[in-house]
């Protein structure tokens, strides 16, 4: 029988199925496979390069700059996580336009993650949208459909499938791509239509928007590529119910042994995955604001997920086929 790996895990920028108008555009979610003496002596050697006297060691500890010094090292070839940590990120507003295209599919069923049949389609409208329909229209199209996607609402805003397109409509003029996107999804609005129906029947019947999912699915799927099953150790969640557990089981067909929440300050590993999180969404949004820092994007790139839900950057995924790390 194949061992079990234990990961230990950790995001930054999570605000559940809300993916327009955050605190955020970005989010990002670690993965790191080490043991608890390595992650240790990790976090240890950080306080002695980046000094706090914070209890919990926290991105935003590395990310001053009086302490880039230590951060180049941690990210650099000679620090202490290459190799074994892995970064899944994702561009909020892409995700958004992939899950608005994945509605024009002809076989469109609900799927995890970004459908890979809709990437194309949605990178063009993620590119073209905001200068076609101008800043405001594009922005309260992704937010309807923000919500006319969503699971479950805490905030108490609802939208409905005829406001929702009574946009779409009036976007259909806009002419170019973009406008052959929504004329194209305007023709789809009565598969819209049932797929909101399905979804508030029962929640449970389709993967959640939010992107927490699909990166913990990633992790599995990446660090269990040689067999083995993988357990999951990570930080408290309130998003990671029983139901969404069992959920993403079903959806990795055994791959998960289980998942098991934790206080992060009670476990390096988790730390570590916090700082590698944090970090690499600092990088993300700098990438997308069009101030990147070429040396942080570079030495980042190795630790990005080549899958994930991203189209905002020059070079921030990993190139694919790499070999995948083995051992703590």
């Amino acid at each position: 029988m194949s061992q079990t790996l234990e990961i230990a895990c950790d995001e930054s920028g999570a605000e559940g199925e809300k993916l327009v108008g955050g605190n955020s555009d970005v989010f990002a979610h670690a993965s790191v496979l080490m043991d608890a003496e390595t992650a240790t002596a990790c976090v240890a050697e950080l306080r002695e390069r980046a000094p706090t006297p914070a209890t919990e060691y926290r991105a935003s500890h590395v990310l001053r700059g009086k302490h880039r010094a230590a951060l180049l090292w941690l990210l650099g070839p000679e620090g202490p996580v290459l190799g074994k940590v892995r970064v899944f990120l994702t561009d909020k507003l892409f995700y958004v336009a992939g899950k608005v295209t994945g509605l024009l599919e002809d076989d469109h069923a609900p799927r995890l993650g970004l459908d890979p049949h809709a990437a194309a389609t949605a990178a063009v409208l993620y590119r073209e949208g905001p200068g076609a329909f101008g800043a405001e229209r594009w922005a309260a199209l992704l937010d309807s459909f923000n919500y006319l996607l969503r699971a479950k609402n805490g905030q108490g805003v609802t939208t409905s499938v005829e406001e929702t397109f009574r946009l779409v409509e009036e976007l259909r003029g806009a002419g170019g791509a973009a406008g052959e996107i929504m004329e194209s999804l305007w023709r789809a609005r009565a598969r819209v239509a049932d797929f909101r129906e399905r979804l508030l029947a029962d929640p449970y019947v389709f993967p959640a928007l939010d992107p927490l999912i699909p990166a913990i699915v990633q992790a599995v799927t990446y660090w269990g590529a040689g067999g083995g099953p993988v357990s999951v150790v990570h930080d408290r969640q309130t998003t990671l119910t029983d139901e969404r557990v069992a959920q993403m089981r079903r959806i990795l067909g055994g791959r998960m042994a289980g998942l098991r929440l934790v206080d992060s300050e009670l476990d390096e590993r988790v730390q570590v995955a916090d700082v590698m999180a944090g970090v690499a969404r600092k990088i993300a949004l700098d990438e997308l604001a069009g101030r990147a820092d070429p040396t942080l994007s570079a030495l980042i790139r190795p630790y990005v997920d080549g899958s994930s839900i991203w189209a905002g950057g020059p070079g921030l995924t990993a190139p694919a086929g790499e070999a995948v790390p083995r051992s703590a």
